[in-house]
């Protein structure tokens, strides 16, 4: 006898045949917005930019460009938002706050490269966290691409050895977690709410939060109101918070999104480390950091990693619903 069909289960399955290639097309799209938002905000903290005022910046300025289209995408219905209000406030805290200002000021202690590899380990950690919870190995196709992946990012990144500190390392793991929540509830996350809805409020309550936490001083926001330099030329500083803002946080996080439910949490995290590998690309291309054959061999790895895992194959039922909740969030979009 056929089991009666799940909707929930349908919806939560990652999309296969052309909507996958689209999926991985906006994924990688997303990465290139993320890769060149580091190339963009450089300039702003090599002039006195704090990590939080400089977050502040971006998620202000993508609030503020996706508020309207948000609502627009709502039909300016505001009940599925609050029927998702906790996924609403987790993704923004930890998915977008979280894990920008812990990354800048990881990256204030110890080498950037460093950082990069310990917070692009989340694509593995999410296999081990399913691995975990389903008491089941991944198949192989899984394991090799994350051993891929990995040994490209490490190539990739190059990271130093010296100059470490247990804040620095501690903040990137902090990192880490915020885009394994970043990537988890992007799939949870109740369809009611279209992507640029849940990237709007997101980085509407992000703002909000991030701002308070400015003015009474647990964040600590300082600017330099000054020109920088920007794509080889001098720019005033609102040149690159515009751009970081538009192209690197409102598109970048609602293609992320996209993607995720286009794809499914595992594919599209370790879609995500493309951004590694547009971020090198941009910085070659932007500040003359050449790439050199180590960096190229690594990317390679990495886009055979993302090949491998494109692979994997749901073995039951059972197991794609499990593989949706990779790891224990307490949210509830439909309370």
């Amino acid at each position: 006898m056929t089991p009666p069909r799940d909707p929930h289960h349908e919806k939560e399955t990652p999309m296969r045949g052309s909507k996958g290639f689209i999926g991985i097309v906006i994924g990688l799209a997303a990465g290139l917005a993320f890769g060149a938002g580091g190339v963009v905000v450089k300039p702003l903290l090599e002039s006195g930019w704090s990590p939080g005022a400089a977050v502040f910046a971006r998620i202000s300025v993508a609030a503020i460009a996706l508020i309207v289209p948000g609502l627009i995408a709502l039909k300016f219905d505001l009940r599925p938002l609050w029927h998702a209000r906790w996924t609403v406030l987790a993704y923004a805290l930890i998915a977008v706050v979280g894990t920008q200002v812990a990354f800048y000021a990881s990256i204030a202690r110890i080498p950037v490269s460093t950082t990069l590899l310990i917070e692009y380990l989340a694509p593995v950690a999410l296999v081990l966290v399913a691995w975990a919870r389903q008491r089941r190995a991944p198949q192989l196709v899984v394991i090799a691409g994350s051993v891929l992946a990995i040994a490209g990012l490490y190539l990739v990144i190059g990271p130093g050895g010296d100059g470490l500190d247990v804040v620095g390392l501690l903040l990137a793991g902090v990192a880490m977690v915020g885009v394994c929540v970043y990537y988890v509830l992007g799939e949870r996350a109740d369809a009611s709410v279209p992507p640029i809805a849940l990237a709007a409020s997101g980085f509407v309550v992000g703002a909000i939060v991030l701002g308070a936490l400015g003015i009474i001083g647990v964040v600590p926001f300082s600017a330099e109101f000054v020109e920088v330099q920007y794509f080889g030329t001098v720019a005033p500083w609102w040149v690159p918070v515009l751009t970081v803002g538009l192209v690197s946080t409102a598109f970048a996080y609602v293609a992320g999104i996209s993607a995720i439910r286009m794809l499914g949490t595992r594919l599209s995290s370790f879609l995500g480390l493309s951004e590694v590998i547009f971020a090198a690309i941009v910085a070659w291309f932007v500040l003359g950091e050449a790439i050199g054959p180590l960096q190229a061999a690594g990317g390679l790895l990495i886009l055979g990693g993302i090949v491998l895992v494109r692979f994997e194959r749901p073995r039951d039922a059972a197991a794609v619903a499990l593989d949706i909740d990779l790891v224990p969030v307490a949210v509830d979009a439909r309370e």
